[in-house]
Formats: C-alpha cells, sequence, structure tokens
C-alpha cells in the first residue's frame, strides 16, 4: 500500500493539502502495519491504572460516607458479614447498591460514548445528543405515568425504547447508506421528538406519577437495588467485550467508507453492531439511574485528552465515566449540607462547559465537529 499521498519530510504543504497525518494513505498503511512499540499504549495502560484507582477510591469513600458516616474497616467487616446489624444493613441494602449503581452506571454511559463518537467521527455525538438516551426516556416515562410496563420492568422498557429512537435514527439518516454526519443531525431531531413527547406524557399525568417520572428524569442514584443492578451488570459484562473487539473496525472508519471498504471493513454491519452496542449500554444504564446528563458526552474526550489517542478508547472513556458519576455523586450529597441533590443534577453542571468548550472548539477548527 501506498504511502507517497503525502509531501516528504522538509517539503511545504501545498495550498489546501492535507497534512501527512491526515492522508488517506498515510492512516491506512498505520492501520495495516501498526507500530511495535511506542509512546501511546504504556501512556493508555498509564492512563487506565490512574483512572481505575481513582474509580475504586471513589467508590469505597461513597459507601463510607454518609447521614451517617462509617470508617472503612467498619465497611470491610459488614462486608464480610461481622459487625453490628445497623452498619450491615447500610452497606448491604443502601450504600453497597448505590455505589455499584454508579459505577456500571458510568462505565456503561462512557463506552456508549466512546464507540458513538469514533463511529461518527464527531466529538459531539453521545447518546443524549442523538435521541437514544431520550427514546429510552420516553418509554420508561410511559411505563410511570400511563403504566405500560407490561410486567416487563423499567428496564426492558427502556431497552425497547432506546431500540426504537436508534432504528428510527438509522432508517431516517439512510441514503445509499448512512454517514456519521447523517446521523448525528438526524439524532438531534429524534432527540427533540421524544423529549415533546416525554414533556407531553408529564404534563398529562397524574401528580403522584409525573413526581416519580420527574425524580427519575433528573438522573438519580438513591434508593438503588440489586434488582436494578442485575440487568446493567450483564449487559456491561456481555457488552464491553463486544465493543472492544469492533474497535479495530471502527478505526476503519475514519478514513472514509470507500477505503474502509477497501480494506475489508463491512462498513453498514459494523456501524449497526457499534449502534446496538451503543444501545444496549445506554438504555439499560438510563434503566438503572435515569438519563444522567453528559457523562457520554464528556467522559470519552476526558479519556481522548489523556491517552493522547485519535479517537475515544473504549476502556479509558468507561473508566472515566465511572469517576464522573461517583465523584458527581459524592458531590451531590455533600455540596449542600443537609440537602441530598439528583448526580445528574451536578453532572449537567460539570458537563455544560465541556459541551461549550466542544462548540467552540469545533468552530475554530471549521467544522462541524
Amino acid at each position: 500500500m501506498s504511502t507517497e499521498l503525502a509531501p516528504g519530510p522538509g517539503r511545504d504543504l501545498t495550498p489546501g493539502a492535507r497534512p501527512p497525518w491526515r492522508t488517506p494513505g498515510r492512516l491506512a498503511f498505520r492501520l495495516a502495519v501498526p507500530p511495535v512499540s511506542g509512546v501511546l499504549r504504556p501512556r493508555l495502560v498509564g492512563v487506565c491504572t490512574v483512572l481505575a484507582a481513582t474509580a475504586f477510591a471513589a467508590f469505597w469513600v461513597g459507601v463510607s460516607v454518609g447521614e451517617v458516616s462509617l470508617p472503612l474497616s467498619d465497611v470491610l467487616r459488614a462486608l464480610a458479614g461481622g459487625g453490628e446489624p445497623g452498619t450491615r444493613l447500610i452497606v448491604h441494602e443502601l450504600r453497597l447498591p448505590r455505589a455499584v449503581a454508579g459505577l456500571l452506571v458510568g462505565v456503561a454511559f462512557g463506552v456508549s460514548g466512546a464507540l458513538l463518537q469514533t463511529m461518527t467521527l464527531n466529538p459531539l455525538a453521545s447518546p443524549d445528543m442523538m435521541g437514544i438516551t431520550q427514546g429510552a426516556g420516553t418509554a420508561v416515562v410511559a411505563s410511570i405515568v400511563l403504566g405500560w410496563d407490561f410486567g416487563a420492568g423499567t428496564q426492558l422498557m427502556g431497552l425497547l425504547g432506546a431500540l426504537a429512537a436508534a432504528f428510527l435514527v438509522y432508517v431516517l439518516a439512510w441514503k445509499r447508506g448512512t454517514t456519521g454526519y447523517r446521523i448525528v443531525l438526524v439524532g438531534v431531531g429524534v432527540a427533540w421528538i421524544c423529549t415533546s413527547a416525554t414533556d407531553y406524557l408529564m404534563a398529562h399525568g397524574r401528580r403522584f406519577e409525573a413526581q416519580a417520572a420527574l425524580g427519575w428524569l433528573v438522573g438519580n442514584l438513591n434508593g438503588r437495588t440489586w434488582q436494578q443492578i442485575g440487568p446493567l451488570a450483564l449487559t456491561v459484562v456481555v457488552l464491553l467485550p463486544a465493543a472492544l473487539l469492533l474497535g479495530r473496525q471502527m478505526r476503519t472508519l475514519q478514513l472514509g467508507d470507500d477505503i474502509a471498504r477497501g480494506l475489508g471493513t463491512r462498513v453498514q454491519a459494523v456501524r449497526v453492531a457499534v449502534l446496538v452496542c451503543a444501545v444496549g449500554l445506554v438504555a439499560l444504564g438510563t434503566a438503572a439511574a435515569g438519563p444522567v446528563a453528559f457523562v457520554a458526552l464528556a467522559a470519552p474526550q476526558i479519556a481522548q485528552r489523556l491517552a493522547g489517542t485519535a479517537f475515544p478508547p473504549p476502556v479509558a472513556s468507561g473508566l472515566a465515566g465511572a469517576v464522573v458519576v461517583l465523584a458527581s455523586d459524592l458531590a451531590a450529597r455533600k455540596l449542600i449540607p443537609g440537602t441530598e441533590l439528583p448526580v445528574g443534577i451536578v453532572t449537567g453542571v460539570l458537563g455544560a462547559p465541556v459541551l461549550l468548550w466542544l462548540l467552540v472548539r469545533a468552530d475554530r477548527a471549521g467544522s462541524g465537529g
């Protein structure tokens, strides 16, 4: 495969020419013949290690902190089945499910955002910007306000709503194939449709059901149970390895559809597989904790810049998402004394500046992201 599409060292680029690191030939060569060693892989491993340690620390602090602070030794003793009955109740039934839910929700949202941003080549692409989160939210709100759960629970309703929204996005974006740009634009429109449907349900629901749906819509880890965590844990265990297997195929999509096909990538099949993985992760995460704002948007960008990679790495993005959710939940509990805020409020406050920064950066680069 030729790599002579770019000017050689020491030669100036002609006006309008692509820099050497942006040429399809050079990128294709790097994908086909990856370097044996380099600075990115050790750096990525180091970033994942630091993020994992930070998430681990935030997890145990979250189990220890609350209205009744518990020393870590008491927490460990309660986990081993010892200690006082009241301490065991607090740890096993209240704080541990909440911390596990925050960890899994952060991982699910971070990986889902990394998949969509890599597939669309757009840092603004995330489930909560493309209608997937809103689709899951509309289905869950309908099940709460109208009693449409059919015995399936919020997890299945959230999955069905997210799948329906993703299918609608893909169908409307199809025009002899799909592109990341069309998927993002159509997703924004579908997001507003789902948001309007949710607002309608909230306005016409009874007061008790509407209040319950509103508390869920903000994004909240309070009162999580092991029954809500089980389906999400299974989803993460199954879909995270699938996302890693799709990583190399997604990298070839960065070269454009024609070159990707030339390298043997089944472009549309890869896009469908990526959408399925992203939808499954965000749907069960949303059903478990509500649409926690901006995590899927910000976590991949944080991981990408820490790791110095050309695209958001899925594992680092998931760990960054876990850190964001767990740290935000701690802040939500301690930010205002005597008041426990929903975690979605804190992530929204933190994520809004990230969104503005990405918009400004995309505008200065002269692109849509």
